[in-house]
């Protein structure tokens, strides 16, 4: 069983809230956050990536960055633009994009769940990354931006949501980045609540689909609050929004290297891949992913016999990995080498090609997606993906829910 809680958000104004809402804060540069703040006073980036209203001298890690951060999300309270409800409510947050829909539940999840392994990670965290979100954290005394969770489908909460969705009128309902629609229901009948709270105790373990840094970071602040006996009953929660797997899709992510190519690359490529001349720059199956040269694409596809059995070892990007990055160019640690950098699947493949005949960098690899009976696989044998395996789309908005640690 896994415990889910309603809890008293901090949200925006219903006729703000479509210029509150931003995209999350690792997924946009400061440059970028900047750009699209630009001229709105009311952007979540101004809490969630506080670097755009100091100095750009200052490191984005500076305390006054974090200071700045708290001291906007006083101001949005204080101007009305963000609300603290008085009673503790759940939410459901649909998102559509491209006629696909997916409804999540937005909730408190429990710390200690997260201890006992009740929900699932599928990948390792980045240590500063971590001390950045904490220090947010902390800062702010808030989870200021939600975990991607996502659970086996129970047809008795797909049920109940259908029935809120189809009696209710949302308090949210507008269409922002990448045309995606953003609808919110809020679910603030006891009743209701309870129900809700009493079927998340049939659901065996809950999955982290994206947001492993931010989980890690609200754990390790809950933590914090125990052992300096600052812990309350909001301490022991973080902000989770949780959606049924079979609703979400997972995009590519694709690699491209800055490398020194080697004459005889084809050849040592062609020891584990059958490699074709194409003009797809897409693959269509897994076992399959698209090279770009900067001259041609190609369609490499792993040979018979080839693929490892285990849940990680047979992932594409895992095979990328081990026959081509590491065998071909020695690149071993992704996290840290220089020479890879990688690119969510929203921006397309002409993005590739822009890459490689810049000449910043001189290979593309365009990625089969990660399915989500893969990840789900992979996280209950308590195995890790390779980094960036998954690209979530489309992304939940920030700024649409906070989750204040404070009682009161």
């Amino acid at each position: 069983m896994v415990q889910v809680s309603p809890f008293k958000a901090i949200r925006p104004d219903r006729k703000l809230a479509y210029k509150v809402a931003a995209l999350p804060y690792d997924v946009v540069n400061s440059q970028e956050a900047q750009e699209l703040a630009q001229g709105n006073p009311y952007s979540y980036f101004h809490i969630d990536k506080a670097e755009i209203d100091v100095s750009e001298s200052i490191s984005v890690y500076d305390q006054e960055v974090y200071q700045t951060a708290a001291k906007n999300l006083t101001d949005f309270l204080a101007k009305g633009w963000l609300v603290k409800e008085a009673a503790a409510a759940f939410y459901l947050y649909e998102l559509v994009m491209d006629g696909r829909s997916q409804t999540g539940i937005v909730t408190c999840t429990s710390i200690q769940d997260y201890l006992d392994e009740k929900i699932k990670k599928h990948e390792f965290t980045r240590h500063e990354k971590e001390i950045d979100r904490m220090n947010h954290i902390r800062t702010c005394d808030a989870n200021t931006s939600p975990i991607f969770l996502s659970y086996r489908p129970q047809n008795d909460i797909q049920v109940l949501v259908a029935e809120w969705k189809s009696t209710h009128r949302p308090i949210y309902d507008f269409t922002s980045f990448h045309e995606v629609t953003h609808r919110v229901w809020m679910i603030d009948d006891p009743l209701t609540i309870q129900t809700i709270s009493d079927l998340f105790t049939k659901v065996d373990a809950l999955y982290i689909a994206d947001g492993h840094h931010r989980t890690e970071s609200a754990v390790k602040v809950g933590l914090e609050k125990r052992k300096n006996g600052e812990q309350n009953s909001e301490t022991e929660k973080f902000l989770s929004i949780i959606f049924p797997e079979d609703q979400l899709a997972i995009w590519e992510y694709n690699r491209v290297l800055n490398v020194d190519v080697p004459e005889d690359f084809f050849p040592r490529m062609a020891e584990n891949y059958t490699i074709t001349k194409t003009q797809h720059k897409k693959p269509t199956q897994a076992g399959d992913c698209q090279l770009y040269d900067g001259q041609a694409w190609y369609t490499l596809s792993i040979k018979p016999g080839k693929i490892p059995q285990d849940p990680v070892g047979k992932l594409d990007v895992a095979l990328l990995q081990k026959y081509i990055l590491e065998y071909i160019f020695d690149i071993k640690d992704i996290r840290t080498d220089q020479r890879i950098d990688f690119v969510g699947g929203i921006r397309g493949t002409a993005e590739l090609e822009e890459l490689v005949d810049s000449g910043a960098y001189q290979l593309a690899f365009s990625m089969y997606p990660t399915q989500m009976k893969d990840l789900l696989t992979v996280a209950d044998a308590k195995q890790i993906m390779p980094p960036k395996s998954t690209w979530f789309e489309p992304k939940l908005l920030s700024g649409l829910f906070l989750h204040d640690l404070e009682t009161k």
